[in-house]
């Protein structure tokens, strides 16, 4: 049931491996990679405790040494990634060893950028453990950590060597974490293939109860859009930017929300994709039934799809706009939208005025 989505990107070439039973071929998949048989594993305390035996025992006789830091978004900060990068010239990471990135989203861009820069760029690979990270983080090499004046502002493009999403790891995540991730595998749909966001909305249930069959499919697909889209534009200077359809908007969520549980990532896309639909509508670009299958499908879900889904209280219209101008996403001090001209057909713009994207704003809550 293994499937594998290779990323052509000449010398930085890697595989993308998808299905169950992967950890217990650790050995086998990343020996080939090492000059010496050591690797060194950064992961997290949720993390750790329910994998970690397993991997070291998958590695066989690779030497594994391992540093765990806290789980969740605000672990990807200055001091963890000085943390990573001291921690890693302690243990004598040389530029020829492997770093390997061992958990969610959080890990993995942290630990990419770890990697990134220590010892001008080492090599790492990636063991995805959330969907959202199998699905989207993991895959294309967009590394980095959050400041205080956004999400993702400093960070470098560095590809891993290679990446292993085993799917029975999804086993053990909570049904929120787990509907977070499936916001992104969404969002491939809405962006850019209408067939399989119809796939999804026939099999979305049964892929969330658990069938590993589906939930492999959902992952290679979903890996397999990303890959095509990251060889045609690795640094973002065009279709790349597709894949942040919801991002503008969740950006500015994440922010108003302290990048706290009250809003997970994955969650803030699914909200952001239903706000850029309902945007998009707004703007005579798609028709009304648009929106209103993308709301339906989160609903059908059990997923956050308004403003008023996220708990607290959050900042008016005016304030969540002056956040997205913090988007890594400005061009030129214009906010540049993923909008959509119909389910599967994404495309980005700078013409979008800011008084219809603050009624929209208004009209979620």
């Amino acid at each position: 049931m293994l499937e594998t989505v290779h990323v052509p990107l000449d010398t930085r070439a890697y595989d993308v491996v998808v299905g169950p039973g992967l950890l217990a071929q650790a050995e086998a998949r990343i020996a080939p990679l090492l000059r010496r048989p050591r690797v060194f594993v950064v992961t997290e305390d949720r993390v750790g405790p329910l994998h970690l035996d397993a991997l070291r025992a998958g590695l066989g006789g690779i030497d594994c040494q391992v540093l765990t830091l806290p789980a969740g978004e605000a672990t990807k900060c200055w001091g963890a990634l000085e943390r990573t990068v001291a921690w890693l010239l302690d243990q004598r990471c040389e530029r020829g060893d492997v770093v390997v990135a061992f958990g969610g989203g959080v890990i993995g861009d942290l630990v990419g950028f770890a990697a990134a820069v220590l010892r001008r760029g080492v090599r790492f690979v990636q063991v995805p453990t959330s969907l959202l990270a199998q699905v989207d983080s993991s895959v294309g090499g967009k590394t980095g950590i959050n400041t205080a004046h956004g999400k993702n502002l400093v960070g470098a493009f560095h590809q891993p060597s290679l990446v292993l999403a085993d799917i029975d790891l999804l086993g053990t995540l909570t049904e929120r974490d787990f509907l977070a991730g499936y916001g992104e595998v969404a969002k491939y749909g809405m962006l850019g293939d209408a067939d399989f966001f119809a796939w999804l909305e026939a099999n979305g249930p049964a892929l969330a109860a658990g069938d590993v069959a589906l939930r492999t499919e959902a992952v290679r697909h979903s890996v397999q859009m990303k890959a095509d889209i990251v060889v045609r534009d690795e640094t973002e200077q065009g279709d790349r930017a597709l894949l942040n359809l919801g991002h503008t908007f969740c950006h500015a969520l994440e922010a108003a929300t302290g990048y706290s549980d009250r809003l997970l990532h994955g969650e803030g896309v699914a909200v952001g994709c239903a706000l850029a639909f309902a945007l998009s509508a707004r703007l005579g670009l798609c028709s009304q039934e648009d929106p209103s299958r993308v709301r339906d499908h989160l609903q059908t879900m059990g997923m956050k799809r308004n403003l008023a889904d996220i708990p607290g209280d959050l900042p008016g219209a005016e304030a969540l706009l002056e956040l997205m101008g913090q988007d890594k996403k400005v061009l030129d001090g214009k906010l540049r939208f993923i909008l959509a001209r119909g389910i599967g057909q994404a495309f980005v713009t700078s013409d979008v005025p800011a008084e219809d994207v603050l009624d929209v704003l208004r009209a979620a809550t």
